[in-house]
């Protein structure tokens, strides 16, 4: 690959694809629940289908941690790849464009339009290392103000899978009212020690680049892609599963290397090649920022513990995971089951893909969907 640029970020000036703008908050600044307020919020947003007369067919989409806008559709000028849920979202496709209105927004603290730590703060330049601590409850307060410069009072179904289900499970719990459908995958109430620890090694591999530059990387020649690479490589590992690397790489060498003569096992290229990858469409900063919103994540949090937070669910529920992801297993989603009133149980989506099955095992999951919308 070409050299990492200081940052992945989509920039003013760049092509658009098929994202649209909103200016959110310029009369009346966010509050952020951390402290501190935020006006001038941009939001980054793609659609597909058409908006009914009564507006009552939205459907909110929401990505995980180093997604974006584009769930759905080719890969093109401003979008370096195809939807991440390409299958899942179009005309007779589970979530049927020709029924609902998708809307699906990149995430307030993300890097591909919407205003993160690589915008541009009112003083002129990025904001860098000024972008304040969000949470994911800060991101709901951004994407409701969307909907409402939509004129979307009520989404027909919010869906989301990890930090994307976080988000879907508080927008249920905060705004209630909004929310008909649920669909809530590969996430948990609250985020665990685990995943915390997990998470504070990818932000400290970032920290520790040397040109991480305490994170004002912005006008330098180089920023911290070497420690953006290793972080993404300590997330892929528990992104897939021992089953899948098994299978896939087993001890194989990577073509004619030799490990005990210095070369590389398939599997530590394999993951080389995902750092890499990300280093040249993602932002170090934006990945700290969204990191520890889902560290932060816990839904009972000033409400009394995560089982009266629950109770507040109105929504139809469905929850599901996957049955070989160890970041989130099965027990997280059973745990919500039994504290929501709503929820009947939980989906299994049967595949060796670890926590990235929500994104690859596109048949069951798509089932799912289909029947969660019926």
């Amino acid at each position: 690959m070409t050299p990492a640029p200081n940052s992945g970020a989509w920039r003013p000036g760049d092509p658009f694809g098929q994202r649209k703008f909103a200016e959110l908050f310029a009369s009346r600044p966010h509050a952020l629940e951390a402290g501190g307020r935020v006006g001038d919020v941009t939001v980054a947003y793609e659609t597909w289908g058409t908006l009914n007369a009564d507006r009552s067919n939205a459907v909110l989409v929401l990505h995980a941690l180093t997604g974006d806008s584009h769930a759905a559709g080719v890969a093109e000028p401003g979008h370096r790849e195809q939807g991440w849920w390409e299958g899942i979202i179009g005309p007779d496709a589970p979530i049927d464009t020709n029924k609902y209105f998708v809307v699906c927004p990149n995430v307030f603290g993300g890097c591909q339009g919407t205003t993160g730590p690589a915008s541009i703060s009112p003083d002129g330049k990025a904001y860098g290392s000024r972008f304040p601590r969000i949470t994911i409850r800060d991101q709901i307060v951004v994407e409701a103000a969307l909907a409402d410069q939509m004129g979307i009072d009520t989404w027909a179904a919010v869906v989301g899978g990890s930090m994307g289900g976080m988000r879907a499970l508080e927008w249920a719990v905060s705004l209630p009212e909004r929310v008909k459908r649920l669909i809530v995958i590969s996430v948990g109430a609250v985020a665990t020690a685990e995943e915390i620890a997990l998470s504070s090694l990818q932000i400290r591999a970032i920290k520790a680049d040397t040109n991480w530059h305490g994170g004002d990387y912005y006008d330098a020649s180089a920023g911290p892609s070497v420690g953006l690479s290793i972080a993404r490589g300590i997330g892929q590992v528990n992104y897939r599963s021992e089953m899948e690397f098994d299978s896939r790489f087993g001890r194989n060498h990577q073509g004619d290397e030799q490990p005990l003569e210095g070369g590389r096992y398939a599997v530590e290229s394999y993951l080389e090649y995902h750092g890499e990858k990300l280093s040249h469409r993602f932002d170090a900063n934006s990945y700290i920022i969204l990191s520890e919103a889902m560290n932060h994540h816990d839904v009972g949090r000033g409400r009394g513990g995560s089982t009266a937070a629950l109770t507040r669910v109105s929504a139809e529920v469905t929850l599901a995971g996957v049955s070989s992801d160890h970041l989130y297993p099965l027990r997280l989603q059973q745990e919500l089951a039994e504290l929501i009133p709503s929820a009947a149980g939980v989906e299994v989506i049967e595949s060796p893909s670890g926590h990235d099955g929500f994104l690859v095992a596109l048949e069951p999951v798509g089932k799912i969907i289909t029947r969660a919308l019926q």
